[in-house]
C-alpha cells in the first residue's frame, strides 16, 4: 500500500494546517518561514510551483499519509537533472504526532523506488543537519550512504548550518 501520493492544489488547506500545527516541532529543522507560508494561499502558491516542476519532469512533490489517509507530512524529489547526471534531491518531514511510527522510512523507500524504477534516475541525494540522527537513520534504512560534509550548507532555523550529505545509487 502506498503511503504517499502526488500533491494536489486541494491539499493546500490541510498542508497549511499541518505546517501551522507543527511550527515549533519543525522549527529546528527548517528555514525560517514568513507568515504567508502557513496560510492556504501560501501553500497553494508553493504547490503550484511544485506541480509545474512535476509537469516539466524536474520535481516529484508528494504528501505522506497516515493510516487514516490524513496528511502526516511531505516528501519531494526536486532539482531532477537528466543527461549524464540522472539525479534528484530528496527532502521530507513528518508531523510531530506521527513521528516515530516508521512513516518517514516507508515514504523515503517509496520515493526511492519511484526515482529508480519509475524515473530511471541513477542517484538520489539528501542532506541533513549534522545532529539530525533520526533523519540520518531513515536514510540509512533506505540504502543511503553518507559521503560528505557541507559546511554552512543551508540556512536553517535562522543560521547557516553544516549538513551531512547522503546518496543512494541505483544498482545497475
Amino acid at each position: 500500500m502506498n503511503i504517499t501520493r502526488l500533491v494536489t492544489l486541494a491539499d493546500a488547506a490541510e498542508l497549511a494546517g499541518a505546517y501551522d500545527a507543527n511550527r515549533e516541532f519543525l522549527a529546528p529543522w527548517e528555514p525560517v518561514r514568513d507568515e504567508e507560508f502557513y496560510t492556504e494561499a501560501g501553500q497553494r502558491a508553493l504547490l503550484e510551483v511544485m506541480l509545474e516542476g512535476h509537469a516539466r519532469g524536474t520535481a516529484v512533490p508528494r504528501v505522506i499519509l497516515d493510516d487514516t489517509g490524513a496528511i502526516a507530512g511531505r516528501i519531494h524529489l526536486v532539482d531532477i537533472v537528466r543527461g549524464a547526471f540522472q539525479s534528484g534531491n530528496l527532502g521530507y518531514w513528518v508531523s510531530g504526532a506521527a513521528n516515530g511510527r516508521g512513516l518517514a522510512t516507508r515514504a523515503v523507500g517509496e520515493i526511492v523506488r519511484i526515482a529508480f524504477d519509475g524515473l530511471d534516475l541513477h542517484r538520489v541525494q539528501a542532506a541533513t543537519l549534522v545532529h539530525n540522527e533520526r533523519s540520518q537513520r531513515v536514510l540509512e534504512r533506505n540504502g543511503f550512504a553518507r559521503y560528505g560534509l557541507a559546511p554552512d550548507y543551508c540556512k536553517i532555523a535562522g543560521r547557516w548550518q553544516d549538513h551531512a550529505l547522503f546518496q543512494a545509487i541505483r544498482e545497475e
